[in-house]
């Protein structure tokens, strides 16, 4: 599927020192879901949203609309496009770089969306300084600037090829858990050898292109299949998974699973697969013995 080109969600200039550089930001991935419309269930007709005024009762179409701030119950300020912009920081046009800290520093969990960062006209030069100091010294960029209504904190780092942006969230919306704690006395040395196998035996390069939303494309298999007039096939029902009683077992079934010879499947779905199945046939076994 060919993606339609990035359009630019923000122009500017970094500074950094007295270093100045016009930059322009484009979207680095966006999520991609089936979306449905909301049909009128009798006659299959497309249904709108219509806006009322509470007061008056009656519909009030969007131009009619002014942005308000609830500071009390049922009672507003009215804030409109000029107060905002009175207001707006600098941070709007220029992205300023406030420090430099060390990559693996930075804790992933308050990164929220990520961008590209590109060079505008006359900016080529200046970017690619920043660019190469930073991957040579394993710095990323802590920076401020203004987008959509808000001002964000964002990391620059370099990439592959050229600079991404990541907006951060701030200390305030990342939420503490003070109570999620882990307790190393709980685990036994020989488990944690026999897991550390184990996850040595499934690692493998990272690799995106393997990874696909099967979900997605089935809805769309059978969305297609209803247009074509098909009936709709269940998907064969999940196995459901015991809870691991004996852990030990569990690794070494696991282990045992992954030295068999490899399939189409992945090796986290024949580990799966294997070790639902290893406790159905010790029982079968044992079950046999008895008699």
């Amino acid at each position: 599927m060919i993606l339609p080109v990035a359009s630019t969600i923000w122009k500017g200039h970094i500074t950094f020192g007295l270093v100045s550089l016009p930059v322009r930001l484009t979207a680095a991935a966006r999520a991609e879901t089936v979306s449905f419309n909301q049909l009128h269930k009798t006659d299959n007709s497309r249904v709108k949203q219509v806006l009322y005024c509470q007061a008056e009762d009656v519909p009030v179409s969007r131009a009619e609309l002014v942005k308000g701030y609830e500071y009390e119950k049922g009672r507003y300020v009215v804030i409109d496009e000029e107060d905002i912009k009175k207001i707006t920081p600098k941070s709007a046009k220029v992205m300023e770089i406030i420090e430099f800290v060390k990559a693996d520093e930075m804790d992933a969990l308050y990164l929220e969306s990520s961008y590209y960062l590109q060079p505008d006209e006359a900016g080529e030069k200046a970017y690619t300084l920043l660019f190469e100091a930073m991957k040579r010294t394993g710095h990323v960029g802590i920076a401020k600037m203004t987008m959509h209504n808000r001002e964000h904190v964002v990391v620059l780092r370099p990439g592959r090829h050229g600079m991404v942006l990541h907006t951060m969230y701030y200390q305030d919306e990342v939420r503490a858990i003070d109570e999620f704690r882990t307790n190393s006395g709980l685990v036994q040395d020989r488990e944690l050898m026999m897991a550390t196998s184990l996850v040595e035996a499934l690692s493998a390069p990272f690799d995106v292109t393997k990874y696909r939303d099967t979900y997605r494309e089935t809805l769309r298999s059978m969305i297609e299949a209803k247009i074509q007039g098909q009936e709709v096939v269940a998907a064969p029902e999940q196995q459901e998974l015991a809870p691991v009683i004996d852990i030990m077992e569990a690794l070494k079934s696991s282990l045992n699973a992954l030295k068999k010879p490899a399939t189409t499947e992945t090796k986290a779905e024949q580990l799966q697969l294997d070790v639902v199945e290893a406790p159905k046939k010790k029982r079968a076994s044992g079950g046999r013995r008895a008699g």
